[in-house]
């Protein structure tokens, strides 16, 4: 029955490796109102992410349950996955050639997810890289649709497609500086380092604030798995 079950979830985790999603803010899952802009802002993203004294997990909780503010995200590195990299014969619609969550793992997840709920934090979209193990974290942590984004694919097997992939983030992030609540983005310890400067545990978090002015991305510290 274990046996079975499992596959039935890696069938689910490849239908949604394949799935086709917009991604831009108007789409977004909140039905929050966005706030009217009065002022000129800037398009694109800082190219800086700009770190400030970390802030503990208490306060940060506290941040995140603010629904009035905007421009709130938390970066999840996939919850563990013993090993490193993948196996050489890796597709990405198959999850059987892929490093996968382990037993730990996957309570690890559901436990992500419940220290959201309990918190009654407010999620507006939940994006994940495409390989299995980020979508089965995304899935286990059960916040909301989850969303699966190229540009948070693991690129540490090809460091080529490090600052296209660092860009597009970063950029979708910026764009959705006036989203109220929270965002979600389960990835990879490779790119969230990229993105960031911080580098995680398996299942820990960054979380991040957007700011119009002046036009940063703040690092507020970490959450832990």
């Amino acid at each position: 029955m274990k046996l079975d079950g499992l596959m039935r979830r890696r069938s689910f985790l490849g239908m949604l490796v394949t799935s086709s999603v917009s991604f831009s803010c108007q789409n977004s899952l909140s039905t929050l109102k966005r706030p009217t802009l009065t002022r000129t802002v800037q398009n694109s993203p800082p190219e800086t992410i700009f770190s400030t004294v970390e802030q503990s997990p208490e306060q940060l909780w506290s941040l995140l349950q603010q629904a009035d503010e905007t421009g709130y995200v938390i970066l999840y590195r996939h919850a563990l996955a013993p090993g490193v990299g993948d196996p050489s014969n890796f597709q990405l619609n198959d999850c059987s050639t892929q490093r996968n969550l382990s037993q730990e793992g996957r309570q690890q997840a559901i436990r992500l997810g419940q220290a959201i709920r309990s918190r009654n934090i407010i999620v507006t979209r939940v994006l994940s890289s495409q390989w299995c193990r980020s979508l089965e974290t995304a899935q286990l942590m059960n916040v909301g649709k989850v969303e699966p984004y190229e540009p948070l694919n693991s690129f540490f097997e090809n460091r080529s497609q490090a600052n296209a992939q660092t860009s597009q983030v970063r950029q979708f992030i910026w764009e959705c500086r006036f989203e109220h609540g929270v965002i979600i983005m389960i990835s990879h310890q490779v790119n969230i380092l990229a993105l960031s400067e911080v580098s995680l545990f398996s299942g820990e978090g960054v979380v991040l604030r957007v700011r119009n002015e002046p036009p940063s991305i703040v690092v507020l510290g970490r959450l832990s798995a």
